[in-house]
């Protein structure tokens, strides 16, 4: 049985997501489990989007700590990363970027935006923000098309799961101080 939990507001998903996340937490001691995988992997399904994923910013590097792809759409993988000053994240925590974007080709700014190896249509990005006020990273979703039906309700469901992942990272930061955070920061494997 599948879980219909996107069609609610950011308020109640924020609380049903933060709840399956409970409910289905891995005894894992990586900041973001399974059970957060599992959510984005269905947060992309949702939105129609060929690639999200979730980014560390550290030292002006972006890296992939999960990358979630429909197949045929292995343009970037977990453990890999790039200059965040050679992302769309980057203009998007700059504000030179809003967090949606129906196709980024057409877009005011698409002069400016970084090169990529392969198309970015439709684009969501939103900062993950720590209880103390620090970016630690974003959560985005980009098609390959671009896609006009994408609302500012769908960039607020990627907001809801950035703020339950911050929390999530928050607690786990508290429970395992430096050792987990180190953990954390680490270069991820491969996909």
């Amino acid at each position: 049985m599948r879980l219909n939990l996107w069609d609610y507001a950011p308020e109640d998903l924020e609380v049903t997501v933060s709840e399956l996340l409970i409910a289905t937490a891995a005894s894992s001691d990586a900041l973001i489990d399974d059970a957060v995988r599992e959510v984005l992997h269905e947060l992309r399904q949702h939105l129609g989007m060929d690639v999200i994923f979730l980014s560390e910013i550290r030292g002006g590097q972006r890296l992939f700590k999960h990358v979630d792809a429909c197949p045929g759409a292995e343009v970037i993988a977990t453990g890999g990363g790039a200059p965040g000053e050679q992302s769309f994240c980057q203009f998007v925590l700059d504000g030179r970027l809003p967090g949606l974007v129906h196709d980024a080709a057409t877009h005011p700014a698409a002069p400016q935006l970084p090169a990529t190896p392969f198309r970015v249509g439709a684009h969501l990005s939103t900062p993950i923000v720590l209880a103390d006020g620090r970016v630690c990273g974003t959560l985005c979703s980009f098609s390959f098309a671009g896609d006009e039906s994408l609302s500012e309700k769908d960039l607020g469901k990627l907001e809801c799961v950035a703020r339950v992942a911050a929390k999530r990272i928050d607690t786990r930061l508290r429970k395992g101080g430096d050792a987990e955070l180190a953990a954390w920061q680490a270069p991820s494997g491969g996909a």
